[in-house]
Parts: structure tokens; sequence; C-alpha cells
């Protein structure tokens, strides 16, 4: 950097790395740290690997335009500021552009909701190589805080996020890949077992315990509920969202798919096509709800059936007859399915992710088997999948409300049936046969889907703009 490079006692700069195209920058020799205004200031982060992320108006005018930064921190340190007050503070490292010359510089993170400027320059940012026109103001080009109008349409710089996975198997493929997924993005990651968190419901602000403490707000949660938890799981994950989080599957569209007679109703109400269903409560019907179902073979299912468990082929109709006695003798809740016999045993696992479908196999079943679960020893492969097959996919998730799904799907002679809509599907038998980054493409559906964080108001969270206005850095690493 050239000695002929002036700036005034106040100029225009930009943080590139934060998101933060415009702020009015006061330059001021005689302090030695920068600082940076920051509000809502909260650490995250693994020990070895603290970040922070925080508020700023970078509009002293406009206290509505509020944007999310998140950064490592590079140290915290005493600073005695010009009154005389010594505050500890958070220190990252950004890059300042003035005009076209751009270079790193540290900036420590305090309130200056009071000062005139939002950031304050000081020596060693300014380095030697500069000169200081202390009678002059705003020598270098002008930016505008129109520029933050811009934000949306640009390419997002992506910000560390404050992930939430609930889970009973921290251990389990699916969890190892999704936190490996996160921390390969620069992400933080933390499971936290659905069955230990609880609530405290009303106050100012919905919170969510755990372990006797608190729990921190996060930027979004991936609900992996199993289903002998469901209903205080989705409770739990109600709560998250009215702390602000985005929840990559919302609780309701978790239970519409765990509910399979109501996951059929909305999905026939859309046009999907499916095994013709039916369904009774008096066992006065069971003769005529095998005849709705298109007769002997028909498939009896649990509604709340998990991996294959409580699905039944009832190859005539006094075996059908004789399970359907048997279920309500336990009082199941069941329907009765047709069974699609040119599928051959073998079905379609589509993966979608947001509007995408990701990756699909075909699952066949074991020798003597009519259920293609892998858990019951199906095996798996991957596969193309028609236009059809993908569009029906997607529509199934769609109108259930789910980001992310696997939807199974049979190839029958009028085309492609929705057989059953996962709502947490598993990652490893996809990654496997169809070796593609399943994981990678969720925590990238996150991230265009999270909000930034908000200042809270009359004990509500609110959120502000859209997601790019609110990416920042990941500086430093």
């Amino acid at each position: 950097m050239s000695s002929d490079f002036v700036i005034g006692w106040e100029e225009w700069v930009a943080l590139p790395d934060l998101g933060l195209p415009a702020i009015k920058a006061k330059v001021d020799t005689g302090a030695r740290t920068s600082a940076l205004h920051a509000s809502v200031i909260e650490p995250f982060g693994p020990a070895d690997r603290p970040q922070v992320r925080f508020l700023i108006q970078p509009d002293p005018d406009n206290p509505g335009l509020e944007i999310t930064c998140s950064a490592p921190v590079t140290d915290r340190r005493n600073v005695t500021s010009s009154n005389g007050e010594t505050e500890l503070r958070y220190v990252i490292a950004a890059r300042l552009r003035v005009a076209d010359r751009v270079w790193p510089i540290e900036v420590t993170l305090t309130d200056r909701s009071q000062m005139a400027y939002r950031m304050l320059l000081g020596r060693t940012a300014i380095g030697e190589a500069m000169v200081v026109d202390p009678n002059r103001s705003f020598i270098q080009p002008a930016l505008s805080f129109e520029d933050y109008r811009d934000l949306p349409r640009r390419q997002p710089v992506r910000r560390p996020l404050r992930i939430a996975l609930l889970t009973r198997e921290p251990d389990n493929y699916s969890s190892l890949r999704l936190a490996e997924a996160a921390r390969t993005r620069g992400h933080v990651l933390e499971m936290i077992d659905t069955s230990r968190c609880y609530m405290k419901i009303g106050g100012l602000a919905s919170e969510v315990h755990y372990d006797g403490k608190v729990l921190p707000r996060y930027d979004a949660v991936i609900p992996r509920i199993g289903a002998s938890i469901t209903a205080y799981g989705l409770a739990v994950l109600r709560q998250f969202a009215s702390t602000g989080a985005y929840c990559l599957n919302p609780a309701d569209a978790i239970g519409a798919s765990r509910d399979k007679l109501l996951a059929h109703q909305i999905l026939s109400r859309a046009g999907v096509g499916m095994p013709m269903t039916a369904f009774a409560n008096s066992p006065k019907d069971t003769r005529d709800l095998i005849s709705l179902a298109g007769g002997a073979p028909v498939v009896v299912k649990l509604l709340e059936s998990t991996q294959g468990r409580g699905v039944v082929l009832a190859e005539t109709r006094k075996a059908a007859e004789s399970i359907i006695d048997a279920f309500r003798g336990l009082n199941a809740n069941f329907l009765v399915q047709e069974f699609v016999k040119e599928a051959g045993g073998a079905d379609l696992r589509c993966f979608v992710v947001g509007s995408k479908v990701v990756g699909g196999m075909l699952r066949t079943a074991a020798e003597g088997e009519f259920r293609s679960n892998l858990h019951r020893g199906g095996a798996a492969k991957a596969v193309k999948l028609s236009k059809a097959e993908r569009d029906v996919a997607r529509t199934a998730a769609r109108e259930l409300g789910l980001s992310v799904a696997g939807v199974d799907i049979l190839r029958s002679a009028q085309g492609p049936k929705v057989l059953e809509v996962n709502s947490s599907p598993g990652l490893q038998g996809i990654e496997g046969v169809t070796k593609q980054d399943i994981a990678g493409r969720i925590i990238e559906h996150l991230e265009s889907r999270v909000r930034p964080l908000a200042r809270q108001r009359d004990g509500a969270p609110r959120r502000t703009g859209a997601v790019q206005e609110a990416d920042s850095s990941r500086t430093g690493t």
C-alpha cells in the first residue's frame, strides 16, 4: 500500500467478509484498537474454535436495518475507552475495504449505539503506509446505505450456523454424517437428546431446558425424533420453533407423515397416486373393508408402523379377516391397503431435499419377504428415476410440508404410487448406493433457509430481512 493513499478523519468503508457493504467510520489515530458496533453478542462453538455472532445496525439513522454477522474469535482482551472505562471485548479478524484497497485488520466488538459512528478505525488498522488528513473527510469514494437493499440479489456470504440435532442416537450413521457435513461447511452442530429436553412455557420468552440449564438460541434445528416419543418430540420441536429457530421439518409436517391415515388423506386430496386404502372402526365392516382395498391379497398396516414393523401381507380373504380381528383385539389402529403385485416386492426410495430429488434407490425384498425395507434384509441399488417419479416424490413432500423426506414409491401398471413418506429418512442406504453427499445437501438447504439472528422485542424474537441480508463470514477459516 503506497504512502500516497490518503484518508480523511471520517471515511466510508466496507467489511466484505461480514456482509457489510457500507459503514461510516471515524478514523482516530489516538486510539490503538479498532471497534465495531455489536449488540446481542453471542459466543458459540467448541472451545478450541470459538466463534461469535452479533447484530449490527450500520445506519445510525435507521435502527430497523439490522444485519447479523458471525466470525471466528481471535482473542478476548480488555480495552479502555476514551472515557476511561475498561471493557472485556471479543476480537475478530476481518478484511477492510476502502476504495479499491483491501487489507486485514483486527476489530473489537462493543456497543456503539450511542456513538455517531458505528465503527472506529484505530492506528493499528491504519498502518504506517497511509496518510490521515485530519482536516478533511470522505476523501475516498462514497458508499451508501442503499447498498444494503441489493444484498438479497447478491450471492450470499455463508455464515457459521449454530445447529441443534434432536436425536437419541448420536452415534448412528445419519447423526455422524450430519455433524460431519455441518463441520465441513464451517458450522457448529450440537446433538441433543430429545427425551431429556424440558420446557418453560409462558413468560416473556420461550425456553428449552437441558441438564439444568437453558439451551441457547439456535439458528436451525434438525429433528430426528424416534417414533416411540413422537408426541413429546413434536412438543419439544414446537418449543424450539417458538424461540425463532428454523426447523428443517416442522412439527405439524412430521406429525402428519407419522399418521399414515392422515398422510394418505392429504396426498389423496392433492391427487397423488397411491395404493387403494381403506379404514374402518367397526368389526361389522371387515368384509367390505377388504373389498374396498381391491380384495385379497391386501396389506394390513398399523398407522404408526416404522421400518416395516406392523405391516402384514394377507394373501387370502380369510387370512385378512383373521389379521384384522387380531389387530382389533389389540385395540390397534390400522388400515387396509391394496397389494401392488406388479411391484414384485420392490419399491423406490426417493430422497427429497427442498424442492429437489437428490437421490434415488431401488430396494428389493429378501427371499420370502414382501417388505423391501433395508432393516428387513432388503437389498438396494442406485436407480435413475423417471420424471413422473421425481414429480410425485416432490409433490408428496410438499403437500405434507416436509423439506427433507424419504418418499417410498411403488412402480405400478397405473404409474408411480406413493407408499409412504418418511420425515426422518436414514442416510446410510441412500449415500451408500448413490455415492452422493446427501448430508451436505441437507446442510446446504439449511444455509439457504435460515434467517438472521434478531433482537428480541416484547419478549418475542423478530426476524429481519432475507437470509442474504444476514450472512456473514467464515473469516480466518
